[in-house]
């Protein structure tokens, strides 16, 4: 009941847009002399109207995403002279002409303003952290931006030398360019070392790998940065743990954020599930006098290439470790030759070249994944000291992570959106973190310094084992069995095999059982020209590509998906109601005023052109220029129109 309502509210809050964007035309037209003849919110037959003592007739049409002030003078049979009509849109002077024509676009330019100005007065609005941040979240490994040694935690600062405004900039940047190839400036974050170092890279853009579209690129960044909080509900509610969840005798408390899980620091959800996910071990091992953390592959028997001496010596410790319920060659373990005391002789060879270099890459995601040498001594593994191998081969079939949380409950000041990054900056405080991580799997283990906190191990699981009951794994499996019945349905064999990995993906993934992360909200509340440039730019940033030929017109959205947007506005918050109201009347007076035929921009251009000839544009000539946009009008409302849909269904369309 409560989303038709906000649909409701949302089509009224349109209507209202385009209707105070006819009444600055009707306003205009009177204010002239001109005659008006109708007045009409909407399209199509009228479901209400009357008549006003002066003879004009108002109406509300039944399809509400339109409306027109129909002029003496507009609409006439074939072969009358419009610029004869008295009191008519022609018979008045080309600069009255588009004075009339300029007054709808302006009241919706100024009407952006005023919403913007509530805001900033309103103290503006409450946003992710995410959505402003420069940080990265996650670099896609196969991008050339991650074989330039961009990672989560660095910055992005110009997009094709145009500064870093949101994390809309990793989408628009892309597909909009123009270009196949993205100049992308920042830096390079060492936070252990409170150092910056900038970069500037040409890359090439390609295929989002997580996109089901054909056509959505990106330079290699598919999320932005952002805080892993464990938190209640916004509305101060309960938020408890997934049932089943490995975290729920870790410790982990209302308010910990997570910034640290098996020696990488944590920059966003993505980046935490990828580490989860990537079959590695924790080790820490002593290098001669050096004590250090390393994370290794954790692989099967099966994939590497043995000696019999090594083989025998991996059945005496299976056998020691109690798991001759396993075939040896299912057994997880390390690449590497190790003596009975763990530590390294040589590295090991894969049979499958391909799975050796997944093990091996030749871009590592940071130093902590450097191969061992020969002569590490393995004495913890997932912080878990070890003494021989068939400890480590124990320990190595059930994979853990440490976890490092800060816990700052009295931290609840409100930032500024352009104070957050200084601000996550200033709270990495690495030193902190690193005295935790160095003592894992030593002697004297560290378990909490100043706010930063160790919860106990904890072992991810795949999705389908939080079904704690035989009836719940049945209705997982069944629900996967629909949603790949519903892939194979899929024509396009390129779709189709991009669902399917996905879904394989979504349903071995490894989680940890956290209900509704939160992000950091930050306070976003720039000045009202500012907040007014920011989505002009964006606006005629499309346009640009729109008209030449960079971005596919797919993407543009039409009046059902603006109705989707404000619905879902509205059951976030007013505030947010009142910037997409100022955003969605921008581009209503934007688009207006593009030099179209059938548009403002196409009337004031008409007029231009009889103010500096000085002479009247031929009646027969006007319907000859204006006809075929007509018709090209239509058919892209149909277009965009259709195009909601196939979004809204899910596809169900295409």
């Amino acid at each position: 009941m409560d989303s038709l309502l906000y649909v409701i509210l949302a089509v009224l809050g349109l209507s209202f847009l385009i209707f105070i964007h006819e009444l600055g035309h009707y306003y205009m037209a009177r204010k002239v002399g001109m005659r008006v003849e109708t007045f009409a919110i909407g399209f199509g037959k009228p479901i209400f109207s009357w008549v006003r003592a002066n003879g004009e007739k108002w109406q509300i049409g039944w399809l509400p995403f339109g409306g027109y002030v129909k002029i003496a003078g507009t609409d006439l049979e074939k072969d009358q002279d419009p610029y004869a009509v008295k009191d008519g849109f022609f018979a008045k002077t080309p600069w009255e002409r588009l004075k009339v024509a300029f007054m709808g676009p302006f009241v919706n330019l100024a009407f952006a303003l005023g919403l913007f100005s509530l805001l900033w007065v309103g103290g503006g609005r409450e946003k992710n952290f995410s959505e402003f941040t420069g940080k990265l979240g996650w670099v896609d490994p196969k991008s050339e931006l991650y074989a330039h040694g961009v990672r989560p935690g660095d910055e992005i600062t110009e997009y094709n030398d145009r500064a870093f405004q949101s994390a809309k900039d990793h989408i628009y940047a892309p597909m909009t360019s123009g270009s196949p190839q993205i100049d992308v400036k920042g830096f390079k974050v060492d936070y252990a070392a409170g150092k910056k170092i900038p970069f500037d890279y040409n890359v090439h853009s390609y295929p989002h790998p997580y996109s089901m579209e054909k056509g959505f690129l990106t330079a290699g960044i598919t999320n932005s940065g952002s805080f892993v909080i464990y938190n209640r509900m916004p509305d101060g509610s309960e938020n408890p743990l997934t049932e089943g969840s490995p975290l729920i005798d870790s410790g982990i408390q209302y308010g910990d954020r997570i910034v640290w899980v098996d020696g990488e620091q944590i920059f966003s959800l993505p980046q935490l599930n990828r580490i989860l996910n990537e079959s590695r071990a924790l080790l820490t091992i002593q290098r001669g006098d050096k004590t250090l953390l390393v994370r290794v592959p954790r692989v099967k028997i099966q994939e590497l290439k043995l000696d019999l001496q090594y083989r025998e010596e991996l059945v005496d410790w299976q056998f020691e470790a109690g798991l001759n319920a396993f075939k040896v060659r299912d057994l997880y373990t390390i690449p590497y030759d190790l003596s009975n005391d763990a530590a390294v002789e040589e590295r090991l060879k894969f049979i499958d070249k391909d799975n050796e270099n997944e093990a091996f890459p030749t871009q590592l995601y940071s130093s902590m994944e450097e191969p061992l040498q020969a002569g590490d001594k393995i004495i913890a593994l997932d912080g878990t000291p070890i003494k021989h191998s068939s400890q480590l081969l124990d320990r190595l079939q059930k994979n853990r992570v440490n976890i490092i949380v800060e816990r700052n409950a009295n931290d609840l000041k409100k930032i500024s959106w352009k104070d957050a990054d200084a601000y996550f900056d200033h709270q990495v405080r690495w030193k902190e973190i690193a005295k935790i991580a160095q003592s894992i799997g030593t002697a004297k283990p560290v378990q909490s310094e100043g706010i930063f906190f160790l919860l106990k191990p904890v072992a991810p699981k795949m999705r389908v084992e939080f079904a704690a009951t035989a009836e719940k794994q049945a209705r997982f499996t069944k629900e996967v069995g629909e949603q790949r019945k519903q892939i194979e349905a899929i024509e396009d064999p390129d779709k189709r095999a991009q669902a399917l990995r996905l879904l394989d993906e979504h349903e071995k993934q490894l989680l940890l059982g956290l209900p509704n992360v939160q992000d950091r909200k930050v306070n976003y509340n720039p000045v009202p020209t500012e907040q007014f440039s920011n989505v002009f730019g964006e606006i005629w940033r499309t346009l640009t590509a729109l008209f030449t030929g960079a971005l596919n017109p797919k993407w543009i959205t039409g009046p059902i998906g603006i109705v989707q947007v404000m619905t879902d506005n509205w059951m976030v918050s007013f505030k947010e109601v009142i910037f997409w109201m100022g955003a969605i009347s921008l581009n209503l007076g934007v688009l207006n005023l593009l030099p179209i035929p059938m548009l403002d921009g196409g009337t004031i251009m008409i007029s231009f052109i009889e103010m500096i000839t000085g002479k009247r544009m031929h009646p027969k000539t006007m319907e000859k220029v204006i006809l075929p946009f007509a018709v090209l009008m239509i058919g892209f409302f149909i277009f965009l129109t259709y195009n909601d849909l196939s979004r809204l269904l899910g596809g169900f369309m295409k």
